[in-house]
């Protein structure tokens, strides 16, 4: 019996977790429009979330270094648009740039209800 509800435990959580990934995203919403915009949402949404990205105020030598991270580390970049994924990451998430400001959300109590 034990290892029956431990099977059913173990689905219920794979399930959830399977659900919480599998949301719909929209890959190209958040990130600002460009010509590298569908691009930088192919190499690098892969793994992050917008939002990650858009926090990010970083040099041209710093996005540099984080694109040629990323890339070693899986990143779908292809060569020939490595330096134009790195300009179109310094002209939008640079430090001269605002800093990032998250949509916010309603807060909802424990009963679901919106609270003011």
């Amino acid at each position: 019996m034990f290892r029956r509800i431990s099977a059913v435990a173990l689905l219920t959580i794979t399930t959830g977790l399977l659900a919480q990934k599998s949301a719909p995203a929209n890959l190209t919403a958040d990130l600002p429009a460009g010509t590298m915009q569908a691009k930088a949402s192919a190499a690098c949404l892969e793994c992050h979330e917008a939002r990650i990205i858009l926090q990010q105020r970083l040099s041209k030598a710093a996005w540099t270094k984080e694109v040629d991270k990323m890339t070693k580390w899986g990143a779908a970049v292809d060569a020939a648009d490595r330096d134009a994924l790195i300009d179109y990451l310094t002209t939008n998430f640079s430090p001269d740039k605002p800093a990032y400001a998250p949509p916010r959300t309603a807060n909802k109590n424990a009963s679901g209800k919106t609270s003011d």
